[in-house]
């Protein structure tokens, strides 16, 4: 029978236990950087599906026909129905600023937030509203830069063609320095009349 011997089994070297110290600590660093990305992925959503909605909203609105209430005599026609977008929303949500790193709760009571506007302009015009809590400050402007332009909200007017963009602004770092932009564009067909709205949203400085 073979003794034992007490050196036979030999344990890990230090350069062994260093290497995967720093096995370990590269696949934490890489986890949380995923973590991370995650997180602000899913706050970003909520930009990229609201100026989604506001944009719907636009186009719907511009599609309902606009009549003026008129008292016709035996024989005649009524005036052709119109159609036209949505005016600027004054007030964007929320007003004070955009939200630092927090949520904000809109306020749409009254002429508060998104129940701001008329018939014709704003958010009442889009019939748009959010009602839970929101990373992102949004805003709807008529006269904005076209389809194909980088729009940025209160973007450049557009001379002789009716359009929109509807736009949210982020600090998700809370830095108050750089700000994560999204922004949809449409603009009317001179010849057509069409809506026709840009094919994706316009990202600037997704995470910050």
């Amino acid at each position: 029978m073979r003794a034992f011997k007490r050196y036979d089994k030999r344990g890990f070297t230090l350069v062994e236990l260093m290497i995967v110290v720093a096995i370990i600590g590269v696949l934490a660093a890489l986890a949380i950087f995923g973590v991370n990305r995650y997180l602000k992925s899913a706050k970003t959503s909520e930009a990229k599906n609201s100026v989604g909605r506001i944009a719907r909203a636009a186009a719907e609105s511009y599609e309902r026909e606009n009549t003026t209430s008129q008292l016709l005599q035996l024989g005649q026609e009524s005036n052709v129905p119109t159609h036209s977008l949505c005016g600027t929303a004054t007030n964007s949500v929320p007003q004070a600023g955009v939200p630092a790193a927090k949520k904000y709760q809109p306020n749409n009571s009254g002429a508060v937030d998104f129940a701001g506007g008329d018939s014709t302009n704003g958010w009442k015009c889009l019939r748009f509203e959010i009602s839970d809590p929101i990373y992102y400050q949004y805003s709807y402007t008529k006269g904005s830069a076209p389809v194909g332009q980088l729009a940025t909200p209160a973007g450049p007017s557009v001379s002789g063609a009716e359009s929109f963009e509807a736009a949210a602004k982020g600090d998700l770092d809370g830095d108050s320095s750089e700000y994560g932009i999204f922004t949809l564009t449409g603009q009317v067909d001179s010849t057509t009349k069409q809506l026709v709205r840009s094919t994706q949203v316009f990202i600037s400085n997704e995470y910050e």
